[in-house]
């Protein structure tokens, strides 16, 4: 099977075309090897997912690890405890089911279902969490892809709350040798989202996070040898070195539009009028069409940039002084709009002020900015 650029869902090496991620994969086991609780916090499509099925692979001969996902867990779920743990239970036991997780015993997997079949609370999961890890012939490595899902559920704050117990008391109680979340949203913040006004604590449930200063942007020489993958498959002639460079200053590395403009001269600007064949397109001229292309396009990516755009108008109100006005914008710690944008992958801080974190969507932001002012005019 040819390899191809993908830009939905996972992505394995076999498969597609990627820069090699063993840099940051192994800055990652570092903190796992340290039996730290983390999370992985970045930008929507900036390969989470992708990073932690690698990740799970490369740790697999050393810990039993469970990879699981709370993607589109019903609302149901979060009502009860009962109902949340026992959907816990039961994803643990559907990754047992359909993935090798070695040093867990098949008596584990009957203890799962037999423990679904009454009610459960969440010390009883705290229970079967301690058994796992006990039985368990290597430390229990546990994964949780796209928490944001469950973010502002008082549930998940009390499974969170449960997790740094069992972190605090790991000495004497049997627990995940380590934890890894990813999300968009800021794990530690959480609490801050439904705090009631019975609820008087002022500890986040997530404080014993360590911080995961992981660079998860691809580099330019990474880049660099994902294309040159790419010129041995297709002898292009393309000079691989320049259109590295173009692909990382206008991307800065965002996995997503890297890949993305990469699939637009390969598939479609390529075969154009213009750029009728791989020769052709695989140039600065065919490189600056497919970024005109891209900027017309309407992309997952670009419809959640614009909702938070909706969602939150200090967020946007900032954008616009920014690029429209030319406004500098220092840092200043606790600024929500300068939190939420870089949060959200909007900005970096350069030097203490705001930049806009890509030539990409600096564009794309002007252009609507732009647009959006001519018709209310």
């Amino acid at each position: 099977m040819k390899k191809r650029f993908n830009t939905t869902g996972l992505c394995y090496p076999e498969e597609h075309y990627m820069v090699n991620m063993e840099g940051s994969l192994e800055e990652t086991k570092k903190l796992v090897d340290r039996g730290e609780y983390f999370v992985i916090n970045r930008a929507r499509q900036y390969g989470k997912t992708t990073m932690l099925h690698m990740l799970a692979e490369k740790l697999s001969g050393q810990y039993a690890v469970f990879l699981l996902s709370f993607e589109g867990m019903e609302d149901e779920t979060y009502k009860t405890a009962d109902s949340f743990c026992k959907r816990f239970s039961r994803l643990l036991s559907r990754y047992l089911s359909y993935n090798e997780v070695t040093g867990i015993s098949s008596s584990f997997r009957d203890e799962l279902n037999s423990r679904r079949s009454g009610t459960m609370d969440l010390e009883d999961l705290s229970d079967l969490i301690s058994e796992l890890c006990i039985q368990s012939q290597k430390p229990v490595v546990l994964m949780i892809d796209e928490v944001d899902q469950a973010g502002a559920r008082k549930i998940f704050l009390d499974f969170l709350g449960l997790l740094r117990r069992k972190y605090l008391t790991r000495k004497s109680e049997p627990a995940f040798w380590s934890v890894i979340l990813a999300g968009v949203y800021d794990i530690k913040n959480l609490k801050l989202k439904i705090r009631t006004e019975d609820d008087h604590k002022t500890n986040s449930p997530w404080n014993i996070a360590a911080d995961f200063d992981v660079d998860m942007s691809l580099p330019e020489s990474g880049i660099a040898g994902m294309l040159e993958e790419y010129e041995k498959d297709h002898r292009t002639g393309m000079e691989v070195r320049e259109l590295a460079s173009l692909l990382y200053e206008y991307m800065s590395g965002y996995p997503f539009l890297v890949s993305r403009l990469c699939k637009l001269m390969d598939e479609k600007v390529g075969g154009s009028l213009e750029f009728p064949n791989k020769k052709d397109v695989w140039t600065k001229e065919g490189f600056q069409a497919a970024v005109r292309s891209l900027l017309a396009e309407e992309n997952t990516l670009f419809e959640s940039l614009d909702n938070k755009l909706i969602d939150f108008p200090k967020l946007k109100e900032m954008l616009k002084n920014l690029l429209l006005q030319g406004k500098m914008i220092e840092y200043v710690p606790g600024d929500v709009a300068l939190r939420t944008a870089m949060m959200f992958g909007f900005i970096t801080i350069v030097n203490g002020t705001a930049e806009v974190s890509n030539r990409l969507f600096e564009m794309r932001l002007y252009n609507g900015f732009l647009a959006e002012e001519s018709r209310c005019m």
